[in-house]
């Protein structure tokens, strides 16, 4: 893994906006599994190098495919994984009950893939082919870009069982275990090809505030502990600095007051494998916590991604978060805000 060692690199968390077209083929294919399965293809290499060539142009330097081909982050599992059925949970972190109004409004912003069952048998592969399929795809298309570093993004175990819940498994515990030993196949291969492994962990603090505000700290950092232990089974033969981790409270347009604070899940999150952390600073109510860092010292060969953006940009196919011309605009500013930095820090280190 690149590290900023002569300026400031630049990323991003991972997705960004689909094309109509992609988004089109993705819903006839929910519709009509395989009709235009040929076409959604080069439709989303189409897509992903567009987002490629806009990515270097806004002058990112390790960049990805955009998630072009997935309806979202997480469920676009479900095309992949056995043992999932049934009804579909309601989306998380939404602001109902207590905030009606903003549940109201965000009705308006849902995506059309949003189904979520529970898990409901074994966890196994049922679809591999699917998922290597993606990665030879981005790889085909991103081969020969003008980039620093490319990187690819797969759902963590506990955030895969912070969507999908567990009706089958004995323990909590053994579901997310179950994923991690499903999963690895996944990371290994995404490393396999070349590309350094984000892991979306958003679990380990979004949980908190939608899932688990009963329980005491104590016991949600007992929680997170064996969603990272799960994770670090399925990366055990993984190099640390061939794999990235995103940590965030979501992209959801939400108070936030309920937020776990970093400084009461650091050293849980920390003990990851991954060499490096993306911690999105600028969400609402964490802007003040790089102030952590004067106390917490990180441990041998651990790095924080920086530059890079708050949670993603087109985070679920067919919601729009943030306008597309504006994501470039963004990513420009940021790269731009890069290179400013690294000279004012470069200059005062020599």
């Amino acid at each position: 893994m690149k590290r900023s060692t002569d300026r400031i690199l630049t990323t991003h968390t991972g997705s960004l906006p689909r094309t109509t077209k992609v988004i089109e083929l993705l819903l006839a294919e929910r519709q009509n599994r395989g009709a235009r399965k040929a076409e959604l293809n080069a439709a989303v290499g189409d897509a992903i190098a567009h987002v490629v060539q806009k990515q270097i142009e806004s002058g990112i330097d390790v960049i990805n495919d955009g998630e072009q081909g997935r309806t979202d982050y997480t469920v676009h599992v479900l095309d992949r994984l056995a043992g999932f059925d049934g009804e579909s949970t309601p989306p998380l972190g939404t602001g109902d009950p207590e905030f009606p109004e903003l549940a109201q409004l965000l009705a308006h912003f849902a995506s059309p893939f949003q189904y979520r069952p529970s898990c409901t048998g074994e966890v196994t592969w049922k679809d591999w082919g699917a998922a290597q399929a993606d990665i030879d795809l981005s790889k085909e298309v991103m081969r020969g870009a003008n980039a620093t570093e490319l990187f690819m993004t797969a759902p963590s175990p506990g955030q895969i069982a912070r969507y999908l819940k567990n009706k089958h498994y004995e323990t909590e515990e053994a579901y997310v275990y179950a994923l991690a030993d499903t999963m690895k196949r996944e990371y290994e291969a995404i490393v396999d090809a070349g590309f350094i492994l984000q892991l979306d962990c958003p679990d380990l603090a979004m949980l908190r505030h939608t899932v688990h505000l009963d329980k005491s700290l104590s016991d949600f950092r007992k929680i997170i502990a064996v969603n990272v232990a799960a994770l670090n089974r399925a990366v055990a033969d993984i190099p640390a600095d061939r794999m990235r981790m995103h940590v965030c409270w979501g992209s959801t347009m939400a108070p936030h007051h309920t937020d776990v604070p970093l400084m009461d899940i650091i050293d849980i999150v920390l003990s990851a494998k991954p060499m490096a952390v993306s911690f999105p600073a600028a969400n609402a109510r964490h802007e003040h916590e790089w102030k952590i860092w004067r106390e917490v010292k990180l441990p041998a060969g651990k790095v924080i991604v920086i530059a890079g953006v708050d949670c993603g940009f087109g985070t679920f196919a067919g919601r729009v978060q943030v306008d597309t011309k504006i994501v470039w605009l963004k990513l420009q500013s940021l790269s731009e805000g890069a290179r400013l930095a690294s000279a004012q820090l470069w200059a005062k280190a020599a």
